[in-house]
């Protein structure tokens, strides 16, 4: 019998969960490693997962999972300030008819639904460690890590995050930037009434929405100009989500009132990337936020993640040689897909900090979605 491949997942958020789960059904031999001890499994407030990321979720085997622990809907809502609806469009199912358009879900329950496939996939799970130095050769990458040891793999799938150490130690010098706008963040139990999502334009935001995440929570979240981070005290976060929400009618008081806790509030920029070339340099390969970023304008970034890690560990498990054109196969699959994402995402969000009223923001959002709706 001869000895299973073996790579490295760096990074432990959707690309890379997907990515060790799909190797490991493979067969290969994968470990991961987490830079966080708790391996984010309390970060974060909601998400909104489109057809698209259903469809990968569904390969992975953790459908049903998610179908019990989020909400499903089919529409999203477009509100005046005031909460008086103007337009409820239905929202295209880009995972295909037999999955639903959306489900929204509380980000920590998802993060805790891949955990458990990637524990039970027998990948090698290493917490609170990351790599340090690469040292390839034609054959493989020797790989040091910060607790000291070292270990070789025949591939490595960095897949850390936007601010990627690993991107920067093979020479890869694209860093994200930030679009100009920011977002607040807060879980918080669901009114009856909603059951999609509803944006709100105008007021003193650019953008005040929800997102049902279960029978009986929601994240609820208000976009803004970017402020400098460091003038707002974490103290206050709460303080300054509620006055922005406190503007909006509808639903909003509800939920308004439960914007009480500051450490429940989060506070980032909206920030894009997407690294021009090849995702690749020798046998470390780039996957998920490592490779692109976008404002969660269209709601893709973490479906382009779930897809990326699909479509990496379809090449790697369907072909005997890895090399540059195998790697370069997977780069020209993503960038024609990701590219329009990433473009869209931004100018959905320039449009609005330049004023433009007459742009074609439902032409845009269809274009993208009925490209999505194709398998990647």
């Amino acid at each position: 019998m001869s000895t299973p491949r073996t790579v490295l997942v760096v990074g432990g958020g959707a690309a890379g969960n997907a990515v060790t789960i799909l190797l490991r059904r493979a067969g290969l031999a994968v470990d991961l490693v987490e830079a966080k001890d708790d391996w984010n499994a309390t970060a974060g407030s909601g998400i909104t997962l489109q057809g698209n990321a259903l469809r990968v979720l569904r390969e992975l085997g953790v459908w049903e999972r998610v179908r019990e622990s989020g909400f499903a809907f089919g529409s999203v809502g477009i509100t005046a300030p005031d909460g008086t609806v103007l337009h409820v469009q239905r929202d295209l199912r880009t995972g295909g008819d037999d999955l639903p358009a959306t489900v929204g879900m509380r980000r920590p329950q998802l993060q805790r639904i891949l955990i458990d496939a990637v524990r039970a996939s027998g990948a090698r799970v290493r917490l609170g460690t990351r790599p340090i130095a690469f040292d390839q050769d034609a054959d493989g990458v020797s790989v040091r890590f910060d607790d000291g040891t070292e270990s070789r793999y025949d591939l490595v799938v960095a897949a850390d995050g936007l601010s990627s150490a690993s991107r920067a130690a093979i020479g890869i010098a694209d860093k994200p930037e930030p679009t100009g706008m920011a977002i607040w963040r807060v879980a918080a139990p669901r009114p009856a009434g909603v059951i999609r999502t509803d944006l709100a334009y105008g007021g003193p935001a650019y953008i005040a929405g929800y997102c049902p995440t279960s029978d009986t929570t929601l994240y609820a979240y208000v976009v803004e100009a970017n402020r400098d981070r460091a003038s707002i005290p974490p103290e206050s976060y709460a303080d300054e989500m509620r006055r922005l929400a406190s503007a909006y009618g509808g639903f909003w008081p509800e939920i308004t009132a439960h914007i009480t806790d500051p450490a429940q509030v989060n506070y980032t920029w909206f920030d894009r990337m997407l690294v021009e070339g090849s995702w690749h340099r020798g046998r470390v390969v780039l996957a998920g936020d490592a490779a692109h970023c976008c404002p969660p304008t269209l709601a893709q970034g973490a479906a382009l993640s779930l897809e990326d890690a699909w479509v990496l560990a379809e090449l790697l498990t369907a072909n005997d040689t890895w090399d540059d054109a195998l790697f370069q196969a997977y780069h020209e699959r993503r960038i024609a897909r990701v590219r329009p994402v990433v473009e869209g995402s931004v100018q959905l969000g320039q449009w609005q900090l330049d004023g433009v009223r007459d742009a074609d923001v439902p032409g845009l959002m269809a274009r993208t979605m009925t490209m999505l709706r194709e398998l990647p």
